[in-house]
């Protein structure tokens, strides 16, 4: 999520715009001048879009050169509905994203799922993972300091395929908060909170289903 008071100018002129863009070319066009900067120099983007069946055009100006990208829209992909609602939010956690880049470091990535355990009482919240070389587990306190906030009102264990998980940790290496939420249903919201070099803030969330080969009784 970008807000708009991330842009120097913010302008859209419906309610809603949606539409769905190749990442990759996205990514290059983005990248086109390099991906960093010489020292004084910085990029500045421009993205226009005058409505459906047009493509998304890019201006990007760095040193005085200006590049235009256009990049083919198609039509957007019904977006999964997980029904995930903040007022059903059973536990929260808000965390420093060191420490939960900390947890994927030292836990066997080799397992197949990732065990989160969230509690009013011990172990409060538990990242577990059943790998190759055995289980292991990293328990974190509620009184840790990497903790920011600690609500959680029902003990909740859920798996989650780490496969699924892997692709969120790109956000996860940029962030520098992460607030972990979970339903009654054992539904996963991750929302990563990023501050770029101007002290601006956005958010990336992340969605993830429990694993439901699991049963009760391996739990």
């Amino acid at each position: 999520l970008l807000q708009a008071e991330i842009f120097q100018e913010f302008a859209v002129q419906e309610e809603s715009v949606t539409f769905r863009i190749n990442l990759s070319v996205l990514l290059d066009c983005l990248t086109i001048f390099g991906t960093s900067s010489l020292p004084g120099t910085s990029t500045a983007l421009r993205m226009c879009y005058r409505g459906y069946g047009y493509p998304l055009v890019l201006f990007l100006e760095e040193g005085g050169v200006v590049t235009v990208c256009k990049i083919n829209t198609q039509e957007p992909d019904e977006l999964l509905d997980f029904d995930f609602c903040s007022t059903k939010v059973v536990n929260k956690i808000i965390l420093q994203s060191e420490g939960l880049r900390e947890a994927f470091a030292e836990l066997d990535m080799t397992s197949e799922v990732l065990q989160i355990t969230m509690s009013p009482d011990k172990p409060y919240f538990r990242l577990s993972t059943f790998g190759n070389a055995g289980s292991a587990h990293l328990d974190y306190p509620r009184d840790s300091d990497l903790m920011e906030a600690f609500h959680c009102s029902q003990t909740q264990t859920n798996r989650y395929k780490i496969s699924l998980l892997k692709p969120s940790t790109k956000a996860l290496a940029l962030s520098c908060k992460v607030s972990i939420r979970t339903d009654a249903q054992g539904f996963l919201s991750l929302q990563y909170m990023i501050r770029n070099e101007d002290g601006q803030i956005c958010f990336v969330e992340y969605y993830c289903c429990p694993d439901e080969d699991i049963t009760e009784a391996e739990l």
